[in-house]
């Protein structure tokens, strides 16, 4: 038997499913700065108040990344006496790699979006900026040298951010091959 809890979450995740696909379609047909929260929110079906409990912002719909937490825990699970640079490829590659293939089409969608959208840039800076600090605090606390730290985890940023933007604009690539890719040069394999 389904509880209350399971079905409540079933719900929002439903919500918070149709929110993100009706905001891809408006951003796609109008342009993102042209789309209103509440337009989402009435195109899903819901008040512009569910829209903002689901959605701190509009470009959350856009730029999120829930994946922060594994990365870093990847990245202790790599040897410590590696530098900082393989150890934070070598956790991004094993992070990848537990991870379920993100629906690529709606992946695309969105970094499409964000890469045609210059009022977006200050979004994904401040996302990749969460993500590199919680890299270096990470290399740092495993006792790497701040600014080995530093630069090796705005490289793999850089290097993924990149391939991403790439893929976006190549139908048909598998997301997989963009980062494993990336992951490849900052090793020197290619």
């Amino acid at each position: 038997m389904v509880s209350d809890n399971d079905q409540r979450l079933g719900r929002l995740a439903r919500t918070r499913a149709r929110l993100q696909e009706c905001a891809l379609d408006l951003f796609e047909r109008q342009g993102y700065d042209q789309t209103t929260a509440a337009q989402i929110a009435g195109a899903a079906g819901v008040t512009e108040m569910t829209f903002f409990r689901h959605f701190a912002t509009k470009d959350r719909l856009v730029v999120e990344d829930p994946y922060d937490p594994l990365i870093a825990d990847a990245v202790a699970a790599q040897p410590r006496g590696l530098p900082p640079l393989t150890r934070a490829v070598g956790g991004l590659r094993a992070a990848w790699a537990r991870l379920p293939e993100p629906a690529s089409d709606d992946v695309r969608r969105r970094v499409r979006i964000a890469a045609a959208t210059p009022s977006l840039r200050a979004a994904i800076a401040a996302n990749n900026a969460a993500t590199e600090q919680i890299l270096v605090e990470q290399l740092v606390g495993d006792g790497a040298d701040p600014d080995a730290a530093s630069v090796a985890a705005a490289a793999v940023l850089a290097g993924i951010t990149a391939a991403l933007l790439r893929w976006s604009q190549r139908d048909g690539a598998a997301l997989a091959d963009a980062v494993s890719a990336a992951l490849d040069t900052l090793e020197a394999r290619r």
